[in-house]
């Protein structure tokens, strides 16, 4: 079993995907281009490197997880790239969010220098980050995504292969397209009704004993943001950018998608209201601010 993984990309939840690699026994390699991100790893006993391809140089497994398509190119495949550091037969894990065919551009590029390749992008918050129980959803070849179950498991407690390369990827674009059409229809939705006189507290009674109930609605809303905290578990940008690559597989299957357009639109609008940094339940102060309400639970506020 390989015991020397790479990571690149120590960001809001690639450090405690990281830090949990460590905490399971394995030598570990780090870069960032912020240096400063990677303090707490090396603290906890990682080794910082200049450039992906010297973390590549040092590991048995490397695994990316950043911001977009471009940015796993660049780690991946350009100058101080990934490429240039890993041995033939070794295995590159892409865990960023993007779109399935930069995916299989990369790995083709990767196997023609004989390095196998898996997509594995996660789901769930930054708190499951840190527990360890996020949502992995896995591309590629059987035979590599068993090599790489013992790294996930460090980091997921649900994992699923979803097929050949890409697939990982593709799933992963499916789940966030529908999660933030879901909250950005909550985000009207609930508004509309705090502005219409009810109590939050009767609406989510009614509605979550309905079809209309969502763990959005029952769990991701009420531990935080109801209580106005909007610090960021997934940045609006990042929703952004999914949201945008998920119309693309739209428009990719012949889709006129009006519903993603629209969240992407509500996106666009929170992200210029100032909230890009922010968690992407600032959907819901955009539509608040339009209101002249604030949808919390008694007794909170910002």
């Amino acid at each position: 079993m390989a015991k020397r993984i790479g990571f690149v990309g120590i960001g809001t939840i690639g450090k405690p995907m990281a830090l949990n690699i460590r905490k399971g026994g394995y030598e570990l390699a780090v870069f960032d281009l912020d240096q400063s991100a990677v303090a707490d790893l090396i603290a906890a006993g990682a080794t910082g490197k200049g450039s992906p391809a010297a973390v590549a140089e040092a590991s048995d497994i490397v695994i990316t997880m950043v911001p977009d398509a471009p940015d796993v190119e660049k780690a991946a495949l350009g100058a101080g790239g990934i490429i240039e550091g890993l041995a033939p037969g070794a295995l590159y894990i892409d865990m960023s969010t993007v779109d399935p065919a930069t995916t299989r551009k990369v790995g083709a590029a990767m196997a023609a220098r004989h390095i196998r390749m898996v997509d594995a992008p996660v789901g769930r918050t930054v708190d499951n980050a840190y527990a360890g129980t996020l949502s992995i959803m896995v591309g590629g070849e059987a035979a590599d995504v068993e090599e790489a179950m013992p790294v996930l498991k460090c980091m997921g407690t649900d994992i699923t292969h979803c097929g050949p390369l890409g697939n990982g990827h593709a799933v992963k674009l499916v789940n966030n397209y529908i999660s933030g059409g879901i909250l950005a229809l909550l985000s009207e939705g609930l508004t509309m009704g705090v502005k219409s006189g009810l109590e939050l507290e009767t609406i989510l009674e009614v509605v979550g004993a309905t079809f209309a109930t969502s763990g959005i609605m029952t769990k991701m809303l009420p531990a935080r943001a109801f209580h106005g905290d909007f610090s960021p578990g997934f940045k609006t940008t990042l929703s952004h950018k999914d949201i945008r690559l998920g119309l693309g597989l739209a428009t990719a299957a012949g889709l006129d998608a009006p519903v993603g357009h629209g969240v992407y639109e509500t996106l666009s609008r929170t992200i210029a209201a100032g909230y890009g940094d922010d968690d992407f339940t600032s959907m819901l102060r955009v539509n608040e601010a339009k209101a002249g309400v604030e949808v919390r639970l008694k007794g909170q506020g910002d």
